[in-house]
């Protein structure tokens, strides 16, 4: 066939709508790309190729699709080549070509979901790889099978509406894909129901997938969840399809009002209780529970003019919760009928029907039992002038018993008295006081007393009722005002100064203290001649003089009155030194003498009066030292003694003297108590001396007196102690002594006895308790246990 006769036939083909390579040909057809045809005056071009078409899912591989051929070699003189995606880029393999005839083929089955065309690139070249031809483009179109399923974007769709919603109502919506081809029927998806479950209450777009309601019914008392079962299809309804559910549920509104399950109710309950629950009204709703269209909502009608009852709702269970919320008083009602009705928390919907039990009756009978006796006023309160009189009638706080059925009598008490200020007749509840009351009372606060009274009946078992008692202590007018100051100065020139400022204070509280009144004193009228008072404020007044007068201290009496009920005043003498002044109206320093000899002493005198105290001290003064020094003397011998304590020392002497025998070293009545001088008072002659003395002669001594209570022992044994340093014939206190002869035997012993077990028991130590706490301790380590 000749070439240009082939390329007409392709072109009439093209013309046509045929592809090229579909399945059933077992030739593929020639082409010759780079054929130019003679043109007279126009520029030669190569051939544009038509796609060539491939359907998709092809099984007989390999197939041939093409052929190309090159007309400026004869046939095996030229190499055909292609390249691009499905040769030599991914996917590699899908197609080849027979480099010596031309040949295209198709290797591997084609997806049009994944590839839906291939552009390839063809070469054709001599035996020595020279280019014969241009490159030309080679186009492969996969034609579109029905290959795929359309697939619900969801395996189930929700959607809700209201119960009793309109026909036409929009639900919810259903969507599917499909993966063929868009632009053929492969893709053309068609929705429909295939099963409701029941009547046809909803309807389908077969186009869009709108789901509605197409009529009334909608219950969901009846039913309240929908499920459909939808089914798409491609083909426009004739090819693959696909199912999925709709659940649709129904939402609830108030179509069903709320009914009492019985038209009346019985319930009791104790008098004299609040915030107790006395029963349950029972309600049915068929509403959905938990929803405002489910809630119960109780009102009393009638029945109950005070509020003494109230009706809650039990969240879980929709019932009426009857309580008492204010105390129920048998002796007054014994049973309470109410009419209580029930709606829903929100409202019913116009068209829904009335429920048939919509009030019920409540009957509460109420039960008697002892109640606590009642105070008529309480908190009592009342009033009492301070510093009232034991037996001062304060007020008749008495109690009333509830229960008049019930024969009983009432007894009183007090609960709270801190005073102990009040006294409560047990019969009648009369409250008088016993005693004063103190206005310190730490218990009266803002000038309140509190006390708190019991009153208890006699059942069994028995109820008290507490009274509070207040009592207001009402001020009395006790206390004149006193004036402040006593004495001031004022300047001899009435229009020098700011004159003398006077006030007053009072210790009884208001209304009967300032204002204050202010007067000089009506007895001495000749005052109101030079002086003259000006109010300054409720409890100050200036004091002034109305003209010059003499210098130096003038005894005024001024007249104090308080506004109290009835007023209480006061006369007192007032001191005003008249001075001369300067010109910022203080005194000057040269009166001062003047004001001081204008308070009754002269110059003079007090010159005399401090000359006389400076001479006193002066003669004081050597007689202080004088008896410090001798003080110094005593306390340094003393506490010599402290540290020579025979309880922590051991004296050593270097020379024994005489033993207790020896009684002429020194005066051993210097030693002994106090209590045993008492018969060695007489003179004893002429003192032995000691032989150590500087002195052959000693002073000679005066009696000495006892003491004559315990706190002048110290001083009796300090003077004990200094004559004995001062007398050549005893031996002094702080000095060793001397013996020259012991004498024929010892009382006490010889010094070895004291650690030697011969004769302890002979030994008495209880004599050294009488020498004071020092000996008495020695007494106490050596003496008998």
């Amino acid at each position: 066939m000749d070439v240009a006769l082939l390329l007409a036939l392709g072109l009439l083909a093209q013309s046509l709508g045929l592809s090229w390579g579909v399945p059933g040909r077992t030739r593929p057809r020639i082409l010759h790309p780079w054929h130019r045809a003679p043109a007279p005056g126009r520029v030669r071009r190569a051939w544009v190729i038509p796609p060539i078409s491939v359907s998709e899912n092809h099984k007989r591989l390999p197939y041939p699709l093409v052929q190309i051929k090159s007309d400026k070699q004869p046939l095996g003189s030229v190499i055909y080549s292609i390249q691009g995606p499905g040769v030599d880029e991914e996917p590699q393999g899908v197609f080849s070509i027979d480099k010596f005839t031309g040949k295209v083929f198709l290797n591997a089955m084609l997806d049009r979901e994944k590839t839906d065309r291939f552009r390839l690139r063809a070469f054709a070249l001599d035996l020595g790889g020279a280019t014969l031809e241009e490159p030309t483009d080679l186009e492969i179109v996969v034609v579109d099978q029905n290959d795929n399923r359309p697939v619900f974007r969801q395996e189930a769709f929700t959607g809700r509406v209201l119960e009793g919603a309109v026909p036409g109502t929009y639900v919810t919506r259903a969507e599917a894909t499909d993966a063929d081809d868009p632009e053929t029927d492969n893709a053309a998806l068609r929705y429909s129901i295939l099963e409701q479950g029941g009547p046809q209450l909803f309807s389908i777009d077969e186009h869009t997938g709108d789901i509605r309601t197409v009529q009334v019914g909608l219950d969901r008392e009846v039913v309240a969840v929908y499920n459909l079962t939808l089914q798409v299809a491609d083909m426009s309804g004739d090819g693959l399809t696909a199912t999925a559910s709709a659940i649709i549920t129904l939402e609830d509104i108030n179509d069903n009002a709320p009914g009492f399950t019985g038209d009346e109710f019985f319930m009791e309950v104790t008098e004299a209780v609040s915030g107790v629950d006395v029963g349950r009204l029972e309600v049915e709703d068929r509403d959905l529970p938990g929803s405002p269209n489910w809630v119960a909502r109780f009102t009393i009608l009638e029945g109950d003019p005070n509020g003494q009852f109230a009706i809650r709702t039990d969240p879980k269970t929709n019932e009426g919760v009857l309580s008492v919320v204010k105390p129920l008083d048998y002796e007054r009602c014994r049973q309470y009928d109410l009419t209580v009705e029930v709606q829903n928390e929100a409202p019913l919907q116009a068209a829904a029907p009335r429920a048939g039990r919509g009030q019920a009756s409540v009957h509460v009978q109420v039960r008697d039992v002892n109640e606590a006796p009642v105070f008529q006023e309480n908190p009592l309160r009342t009033s009492l002038p301070e510093g009232a009189l034991p037996g001062t009638p304060v007020a008749s706080f008495s109690a009333q018993d509830p229960d008049t059925h019930q024969l009983q009598r009432l007894s009183y008490s007090k609960d709270y008295d801190p005073e102990d200020w009040l006294q409560v007749d047990r019969a009648t509840g009369w409250v008088q006081t016993q005693r004063v009351l103190s206005p310190a009372s730490p218990f009266l606060k803002d000038g309140w007393y509190r006390a708190i009274i019991l009153a208890c009946d006699d059942a069994s078992p028995p109820r008290t009722a507490t009274g509070t008692l207040s009592i207001e202590i009402l001020e009395v007018n006790d206390h004149a005002p006193e004036l402040s100051p006593l004495s001031g100065s004022v300047c001899s020139k009435p229009d020098q100064g700011s004159g003398l400022l006077l006030g007053a204070t009072d210790e009884d509280l208001p209304p009967h203290g300032a204002p204050f009144h202010f007067q000089l004193s009506p007895r001495v009228p000749e005052l109101s001649q030079n002086w003259s008072l000006s109010q300054i404020n409720v409890s100050h007044v200036r004091l002034r003089l109305r003209h010059q007068v003499q210098e130096g201290l003038h005894r005024l009496s001024l007249l104090l009155q308080d506004s109290g009920q009835p007023p209480q005043q006061r006369e007192q003498p007032l001191n005003v030194t008249v001075c001369r002044c300067g010109q910022d109206g203080a005194c000057l320093p040269g009166a001062a003498a003047r004001r001081a000899g204008g308070a009754g002493v002269s110059l003079g005198a007090l010159v005399i009066m401090l000359a006389s105290v400076i001479l006193l001290l002066l003669l004081a003064l050597p007689v202080a030292l004088i008896a410090r020094s001798r003080q110094q003397s005593r306390d340094k011998g003393f506490l010599q003694g402290l540290q020579d304590d025979l309880r922590d020392n051991v004296l050593n002497y270097d020379e024994q003297g005489g033993g207790e025998e020896d009684q002429d070293a020194y005066d051993i009545n210097q030693l002994r108590h106090p209590t045993e001088l008492a018969g060695l008072c007489a003179p004893l002659g002429r003192p032995p001396l000691r032989r150590d003395a500087p002195f052959s002669r000693g002073r000679p001594q005066s009696p000495r007196m006892l003491p004559t209570s315990p706190a002048d022992i110290a001083d009796f044994i300090n003077d004990g102690l200094e004559v004995a340093d001062s007398d050549p014939s005893v031996p002094p206190y702080d000095t060793a002594l001397i013996y020259d002869y012991e004498g024929d035997g010892s009382v006490a012993g010889t010094l070895s006895s004291i650690l030697s077990s011969l004769g302890d028991e002979d030994q008495d130590y209880s004599c050294l308790r009488d020498w004071g706490p020092r000996f008495a301790r020695l007494a106490d380590l050596y003496g008998p246990p």
